[in-house]
């Protein structure tokens, strides 16, 4: 943990980051992430006081709640915290349901991305799970054809969808056929899909898919859309759990390797600290939020992007 002087002179590097000088270039900012706060559910817009509250450059933004709170709230309360937000999730589920239900979910996709662009949120995510219950190559086009119905739709908003591949072996063995789960592949198939697709870049999956920093070299700035950011212990693949996270710097993922290829490509959007299980449940939700800036920003000024 850092001393209150490191923690504070953090703090301040966090408003640096999503705030630079007119003029300045753009740079990564560190975004509040959900995960953080086990020690209780904070609903939007209170999720975005909390980020700004704490010194975080933004917050991962909760869509359907900000439309219901309206499109001149949200700016208002945007440009009032001077936060921005990240990232927000694709308000359809290609993956599930039949044709009819793919279809009814598709019907509020346009003014979901025409919201999200207004408020400074052209960015949005998807999982795609590393297992199928269909043969590969019928998941493939099932899944191909649904995504470039979405990338059409999100195009029109100038929107950008990442999906997060999943790369721990236990997740890829819970359904009879294997997926996508390397994110060279992942980043092929994005490609296939709409020139706004691409990832969801996380430390986590790109470690325990056995990416390299190669892999992020090779994607580039258009098909990083978001990054998320753990870190893990030392396990054999089989005992590898997707709840048990480390936060950065405190385990083996070479976050400093992770973070300069970033910088490298020129990626300039948040970095959301998504780290599932390792901050306690009695620990206060001001208290996470903190640890999980604190330990991020700490990496990311021994990468040198910070």
């Amino acid at each position: 943990m850092l001393n209150r002087r490191e923690f504070l002179a953090s703090s301040a590097l966090a408003a640096g980051i999503s705030r630079p000088a007119a003029g300045a270039a753009a740079r990564m900012y560190v975004s509040l992430n959900s995960a953080l706060l086990t020690g209780g559910k904070v609903g939007w817009p209170d999720f975005a006081r909390l980020a700004a509250k704490v010194g975080y450059g933004g917050a991962d933004f909760n869509l359907a709640a900000a439309m219901k709170e309206g499109l001149e709230p949200t700016r208002a309360l945007l440009a009032e915290l001077k936060i921005k937000p990240a990232v927000c999730g694709l308000p359809v589920g290609p993956t599930r349901g039949d044709a009819a239900a793919f279809q009814e979910s598709m019907k509020g996709l346009d003014e979901a991305a025409k919201f999200a662009a207004a408020v400074g949120c052209p960015r949005m995510t998807t999982v795609v799970s590393p297992g199928s219950q269909v043969p590969k190559e019928e998941q493939r086009k099932m899944l191909g054809d649904r995504l470039r119905q979405i990338s059409e739709v999100l195009a029109k908003s100038n929107v950008r969808l990442g999906m997060e591949f999943l790369g721990p072996l236990p997740l890829r063995a819970k359904a009879p056929y294997v997926f996508i789960y390397r994110m060279d592949e992942m980043l092929e198939f994005a490609k296939e899909c709409g020139p706004n697709i691409g990832l969801l870049l996380d430390s986590w999956h790109w470690h325990h898919a056995g990416a390299t920093v190669a892999d992020i070299l090779a994607a580039g700035k258009s098909r990083v859309v978001t990054v998320h950011v753990s870190d893990a212990a030392k396990l054999p693949p089989e005992e590898v759990r997707d709840n048990q996270r480390l936060m950065p710097g405190e385990g083996i993922i070479d976050l400093v390797g992770f973070f300069q290829a970033l910088q490298k490509i020129g990626y300039e959007d948040g970095i959301s600290p998504e780290v599932l299980g390792r901050v306690p449940k009695d620990m206060p939700i001001e208290e996470g939020a903190r640890l999980g800036l604190e330990t991020t920003l700490k990496v990311m000024r021994k990468a040198g992007v910070a």
